[in-house]
């Protein structure tokens, strides 16, 4: 019998991917044994309250972050959807390329406390493990991821040291001429600059 594939799902604004991206991508190769890891930019946000950058740039800022991480592959798949991108279509889709494979939705703790409100939310399961990348939180919001997800979700957890960084932190420091090399690569720092991206506030 051969072995099942297992493929991670990774989405997000990656508005710009920093640091603590590329920690939990490779946590989760490691810690899943994955086989492939599909990095996916998020197309159009329903969920965000600002505009994102052009998709063009950050397809590019995320194939230059994860370029040097085993079975990472940036995909495109969100940013050529029309309308909203959800999760759900997301995996379908994926599904209906690898229809043997098994899924991890990969999804950090601030998003694992909202599972609940996404679209088709209580239909994940089905296609997917949803997997929670454990950080350092307060003991009564980790117990709020809990609560809220057990009783529609069963999570697994990714187990990673606190990663203090943040696409609003970045896109803040860059306003104000701050350094960020310690926050994002330096491809990735050196794209912001080279295309002038985030001098002014969105």
């Amino acid at each position: 019998m051969s072995r099942v594939l297992k493929i991670g799902v990774f989405g997000g604004a990656f508005d710009p991917p920093h640091l603590g991206h590329m920690a939990l991508a490779q946590a989760a190769i490691e810690q899943l044994q994955l086989d492939a890891l599909h990095v996916i930019p998020t197309g159009s946000a329903w969920h965000k309250d600002r505009p994102l950058s052009d998709p063009k740039h950050r397809l590019e800022m995320c194939r230059l972050a994860f370029a040097d991480i085993d079975c990472a592959v940036v995909d495109d798949c969100e940013t050529l959807r029309s309308g909203p991108s959800y999760t759900m279509d997301t995996l379908e889709h994926l599904r209906s390329q690898f229809p043997a494979a098994q899924f991890f939705l990969l999804v950090g703790q601030d998003q694992a406390m909202h599972l609940s409100e996404w679209h088709r939310a209580k239909e994940i399961p089905g296609l997917a493990i949803i997997s929670v990348a454990s950080r350092s939180l307060s003991v009564s919001a980790a117990s709020k991821v809990g609560d809220e997800n057990d009783a529609l979700f069963a999570t697994k957890r990714l187990e990673m040291p606190p990663m203090p960084q943040s696409s609003t932190q970045i896109r803040y420091c860059v306003q104000n001429s701050t350094r960020i090399d310690s926050l994002v690569c330096e491809p990735v720092a050196r794209y912001i600059a080279n295309h002038q991206l985030y001098r002014t506030a969105r």
